[in-house]
């Protein structure tokens, strides 16, 4: 067992993270700002090691942070403990783990939007311009809607990464796990249109997708760039590159069913992370079925008329 302090061990944890495991930055922070959380309300109750801390520590926290945040925050700041203490064991650095048997207060899993085909159709409507910005930015629409990539897997495609022969391009995923993704034939052509032009930007690197000033693009710039598109051509929704991932999703599983095949496409290390994209289908199904079918109505029917007697059979 290791008495090194708190903070220590967690830096130790921390600096795993980005150099074995290769993590992203913005996962590395994440999880940096939860554990900086736990060892300022460690410290609070005189708790300098991780060996010290029981079980009852951690319950309370978990209900320290129930009052501050949402139930999807806390279940984050519980998985950066949890995976914390396991790096520890996995070390050899306790001998027992107090995030045993404690679990997050489950909330409400919130769908993803998604842009139904219509507002797709518009949004990727070709660019009344053909510059530089507007070619660079439809070949990034395309792309992130052709093959449903995550904005940091955009941003960090090479020049050469795109294999034009097969129609498809090698992604660098999560934990830095690769897989291979089809590039559909209209994104191929906006994508070749832009590196037409790419070398106006005086590139200073390999970048797919760089800049005026030659960088490689910021995961902001590319926010900004398609939320600005989407006003420009008239669709009614703020769009954010996720959003085009989930419609990506939704579209290719309404289209096919084949859940196995998108969560391979997504890059989902777990099906059940894929199977929300079901519900967005059923909710679709279930609008079809509310405007279509004669039994779906929401109003009752009137009954029928009762019988008029005559006194013919009596």
């Amino acid at each position: 067992m290791n008495d090194a302090a708190l903070a220590q061990l967690c830096q130790q944890f921390l600096n795993d993270l980005g150099a074995i495991r290769r993590l992203s930055p913005r996962t590395v922070t994440s999880y940096r700002h939860d554990l900086s959380n736990f060892c300022a309300f460690c410290s609070e109750r005189n708790i300098k090691s991780a060996a010290a801390v029981a079980n009852a520590d951690i319950r309370l926290w978990v209900a320290h942070l129930r009052h501050r945040l949402n139930g999807r925050s806390v279940q984050r700041a519980l998985s950066a403990l949890r995976s914390f203490y396991k790096y520890l064991q996995r070390e050899h650095l306790i001998a027992h783990n107090p995030v045993t048997g404690i679990s997050a207060p489950k909330s409400p899993r919130r769908l993803p939007k998604t842009l139904d085909i219509d507002q797709t159709q518009q949004l990727l409507q070709s660019p009344a311009e053909n510059d530089f910005l507007a070619l660079r930015d439809q070949a990034m629409m395309e792309l992130f809607y052709s093959s449903g990539l995550r904005l940091s897997e955009l941003i960090a495609l090479d020049v050469n990464i795109i294999d034009f022969d097969q129609g498809q391009v090698t992604v660098a995923g999560k934990g830095n796990k690769t897989r291979i993704v089809p590039v559909g034939s209209v994104a191929l052509r906006a994508i070749a249109a832009w590196l037409a032009v790419r070398a106006q930007g005086e590139p200073s690197d390999d970048a797919l997708f760089i800049s005026r000033r030659g960088r490689r693009i910021s995961p902001r710039s590319v926010q900004l760039r398609l939320a600005q598109q989407s006003l420009q051509r008239g669709v009614a929704q703020h769009v954010h590159p996720h959003m085009l991932r989930h419609s990506f999703a939704s579209h290719l599983l309404e289209s096919s069913g084949e859940l196995r095949s998108v969560q391979e496409l997504l890059g989902h290390a777990n099906l059940s992370t894929t199977q929300v994209y079901t519900h967005l289908d059923f909710q679709h199904l279930a609008k079809i079925y509310d405007t279509a079918h004669p039994r779906a109505t929401r109003k009752m029917a009137a009954p029928p008329a009762e019988p008029i007697d005559d006194g013919s059979k009596s």
